[in-house]
């Protein structure tokens, strides 16, 4: 190169090589996760051609962790936390728990120390950050009540590795002392206990005042600016003042933020950084991966790859079920968790430079997350395609027989989101007969109504529609926002009942001109109502 580079070249080299695999995987019909950890591989240093900056790229990859951590603090309130806290407590512990004794039980049969063995077991049993909020957020489960556990448990993780960071030193020191190690933890406790205190005084105090401030500036540029500096702020502040993880610290700014009524538009603001740095992440990890372990340590693969998968989430799928949540929930809990990431290959990296874990240790976590990513989007498949089978019971809102269609004249409602919750209400409060599809058992706020019949799963798939008996319905409200979907959704009802009236929610003209094309009636943005109803009222007053 002419110029030296490095940070220009990685993140080129990075995003592009990410596009391209991905795209590739998506043809195939693959997650494009798949893809980018691809990619990463291609531009690491135990492949031939280009290798990237391993260092910039894990700093590049912290960057999305934090902005992506700050956006689900700002989708979770310090209510839904402490709502939480009776299972996220201490299922995450037990779990790290049943990960530590896993972890040491293998490594006894590859002749390591159980200090060795305890500090594998550790960086198996977290899952990762980024991996588990994408799977949420594509599945559209992040505000559920699975979701907001699973958060909750995630959250409970970080902050247990934090104390682990700052142990492990003391546990190579030989071993250290009883006392020693409980100053240490006290100290760390004692640290993790003032920064919150400190955003639950003065950061809700302090922050939404700012943002409010810039926001009736008018700048939408420096609103973008604001929620930035924020979060990236406080992330580095809580880990240089108080010794928490960058992704803690933005999690707690996100969620002080959430009370303001500015955080839906915060987090739209952070939204194409978020997924940039995010697949950056995938890739940095990709780069991490020496394929010589798949023919090194085939059997002590298998054994992580076990724990990881199958032990840690056999695990977590009980604690909840003991805890007498649904098996929904203990399905979702369990599939999330059954991969690791970030915090591991610091804890695996740590370990190794302190003595504690041999240099094939440090490979078999670097392979495991690969390898558990890569399979993490297969379970949560199996689970939607098959978890009702396995289910002992009922999901929540399930009936127990398809219910019989209503009388003529009746009106589908597909999404009981923000929107689908504000249209169901008028129309059932209009004495309107209303059948409800939503995807989610536990989406909150559904009608228990007289004239209100929900049905739970995928408005895409064929028994939903049919069971809501579209052939006699008078109209079909679609107010997800899922473009693809509703283009789908439009022509299976149009080709069902010519005759029913089809109004769906569209992001943009694009979207109003194809569901049109599609068959829908009515296709109606928010831009667009918002136009007519100034243009209304300007010529009301004329």
């Amino acid at each position: 190169m002419p110029h030296a580079t490095p940070l220009i070249a990685t993140v080129v080299a990075g995003l592009t090589l990410a596009f391209l695999f991905g795209a590739l995987a998506q043809r195939l019909r693959i997650p494009p996760l798949v893809g980018y950890l691809m990619a990463g591989v291609a531009v690491g240093p135990f492949t031939p051609g280009y290798v990237a900056d391993q260092h910039l790229a894990n700093e590049l990859a912290e960057l999305g962790v934090i902005l992506l951590m700050f956006g689900v603090g700002l989708h979770f309130s310090v209510r839904d936390l402490m709502a939480v806290r009776k299972i996220a407590i201490p299922g995450a512990i037990a779990q790290i728990g049943v990960a530590i004794l896993m972890g040491i039980g293998l490594a006894a049969m590859l002749g390591w120390s159980v200090a060795g063995g305890f500090v594998f077991g550790l960086a198996l049993s977290v899952a990762s950050t980024v991996v588990l909020l994408r799977a949420l957020q594509e599945r559209n489960i992040l505000d559920t009540d699975r979701g907001k556990i699973a958060v909750g448990w995630l959250i409970v993780e970080d902050l247990v590795m934090v104390l682990a960071l700052v142990l492990l030193p003391a546990l190579a020191q030989g071993g250290g002392s009883g006392a020693a190690i409980g100053t240490i933890l006290a100290l760390t406790v004692g640290k993790v206990a003032a920064f919150v205190a400190f955003m639950l005084i003065v950061g809700r105090r302090l922050i939404p005042r700012v943002l409010h401030y810039v926001a009736h500036t008018g700048s939408r540029e420096l609103f973008r600016l604001a929620v930035l500096a924020i979060a990236l702020g406080v992330a580095f502040g809580a880990a240089m003042l108080f010794g928490v993880s960058f992704a803690l610290g933005a999690f707690f700014a996100g969620m002080i933020l959430a009370e303001s009524p500015l955080s839906q538009r915060a987090a739209n603001e952070t939204l194409p950084l978020r997924d940039a740095f995010a697949v950056l992440f995938f890739v940095s990890v990709g780069m991490l991966f020496n394929p010589h372990v798949l023919t090194d340590e085939p059997i002590a693969l298998l054994g992580t790859v076990a724990i990881i998968v199958v032990g840690k989430s056999v695990a977590a799928w009980a604690i909840v079920l003991a805890f007498r949540h649904s098996g929904a929930t203990a399905l979702t809990i369990a599939a999330s968790l059954a991969q690791i990431g970030e915090f591991s290959f610091i804890l695996a990296t740590m370990g190794h430079e302190l003595a504690l874990i041999p240099a094939v240790a440090r490979d078999l976590v670097l392979a495991g997350a690969i390898i558990s990513i890569l399979l993490n989007p297969l379970l949560f498949a199996m689970i939607g395609r098959y978890g009702r089978k396995w289910l002992p019971e009922k999901l929540a809102g399930e009936v127990e027989t398809p219910p019989q269609p209503s009388p003529t004249g009746h009106v589908v409602l597909i999404g009981y989101g923000r929107v689908g919750a504000l249209v169901g209400r008028k129309l059932l409060e209009a004495g309107e007969r209303v059948t409800i599809i939503e995807a989610q058992p536990d989406a909150s706020g559904l009608p228990e109504h007289p004239n209100a019949t929900v049905l739970v799963g995928n408005a895409c798939a064929i028994d939903p529609l049919g069971q809501a008996g579209l052939e006699k319905a008078r109209l079909l409200c679609i107010a997800i926002a899922e473009g693809f979907e509703v283009g789908q959704i439009v022509e299976r009802a149009r080709s069902a009942n010519p005759a029913m009236r089809i109004i769906a929610r569209a992001q943009g003209a694009a979207e109003v001109e194809h569901f049109c094309a599609k068959g829908a009636d009515v296709a109606i943005t928010g831009e667009g109502e918002i136009a007519k109803s100034m243009v209304d009222y300007a010529l009301e007053r004329r």
